[in-house]
């Protein structure tokens, strides 16, 4: 919904959260066209060589997990921790710079169904030295 959102400019409430998804999206940003790629993995991942074939691919990161779910917030650490690693490896092209990686509390309007808390998220990006937003 987050990524349906960020290209269409609506809320799409009707989708399967468990499809994995390609988006392309053209924008301009700072007067400059930006061609995006989004690959939405709906978070499925079984393997691990699965979910590191994917951090390869990407140049830039919002890891989000759900308000409602503490699982998917544990998972947050984990994520930012493979995608540090497997962007420093010296086989990859340049091998220094690390790419851009936000951290997204998603469904922050469901107060009563909360689990993770704000200070939970503020408290996981200061340690991660990674910016956060909760959003809806």
């Amino acid at each position: 919904a987050l990524t349906v959102r960020f290209i269409t400019r609506r809320f799409i409430g009707d989708y399967d959260p468990t499809l994995e998804m390609i988006y392309r999206h053209v924008a301009v940003i700072d007067g400059e066209m930006v061609h995006f790629e989004i690959l939405d993995t709906a978070g499925q991942e079984e393997d691990s060589l699965q979910i590191e074939e994917k951090i390869k691919w990407g140049d830039g990161f919002a890891v989000v997990y759900s308000v409602t779910d503490r699982c998917s917030f544990d998972e947050v650490m984990r994520l930012c921790f493979l995608i540090n690693h497997l962007h420093a490896s010296p086989k990859r092209s340049g091998g220094a710079e690390q790419p851009p990686v936000v951290i997204v509390g998603n469904k922050k309007d469901l107060q009563f169904d909360r689990m993770v808390s704000t200070e939970d998220g503020e408290n996981l990006s200061k340690a991660l030295k990674l910016p956060f937003y909760e959003i809806s």
